[in-house]
């Protein structure tokens, strides 16, 4: 049985789709996903910043988007695994409530003692992280999986997974345990 950390934004939930979504309600420009590519997280947008104002806003971490078969996924690795969810929340206090309100909702198999909310990630002791920033993974001593946001995408210096279903692959996630 492994330990394995797992980051919210961007991992679990969609915080550059939500992103996207509340720049087009406030602006009627529709940004693509693509065209973020390469830019820091939040960055790329056609008015420089102002995403990370929203990040800032109540609600905006209780309303993000869950990621494709997560959900899934996640419950298919705690029968196998023990599974932390580990987000660097505290720099945002308005996220700490919200982001457990937000596990709850989705992942209500999730027990509030394997939900780690913190600052810096460097602390984490586990066997895998997947998580989205390198800022995570670069100190991090198990094995490290690059999940694929437009902020890391020409990072190569680690495993990377796409989506949920590569997780599972790659945890070796039998189909019928995905479904």
């Amino acid at each position: 049985m492994a330990r394995i950390a797992i980051d919210m934004d961007n991992v679990m939930a969609d915080l550059t789709s939500h992103m996207i979504h509340l720049y087009e309600q406030r602006h009627g420009v529709r940004v693509s996903m693509e065209s973020l590519n390469g830019h820091p997280d939040g960055g790329g947008f056609p008015i420089e910043g102002e995403t990370h104002g929203f990040i800032r806003e109540a609600g905006f971490f209780r309303n993000l988007p869950v990621m494709p078969d997560s959900q899934e996924v996640i419950k298919a690795l705690m029968e196998k695994h023990e599974v932390f969810i580990v987000s660097a929340a505290t720099e945002f206090p308005l996220s700490l409530k919200e982001k457990i309100d937000w596990l709850e909702e989705y992942f209500p198999y999730i027990s509030w003692k394997n939900i780690v909310l913190c600052g810096s990630k460097t602390i984490v002791d586990a066997d895998y992280m997947i998580d989205d920033h390198d800022k995570n993974l670069r100190y991090f001593n198990g094995e490290r999986l690059l999940f694929t946001a437009p902020h890391n995408i020409y990072l190569t210096d680690y495993k990377r997974v796409n989506n949920w279903k590569e997780v599972a692959e790659y945890f070796q996630l039998t189909p019928a345990a995905v479904q």
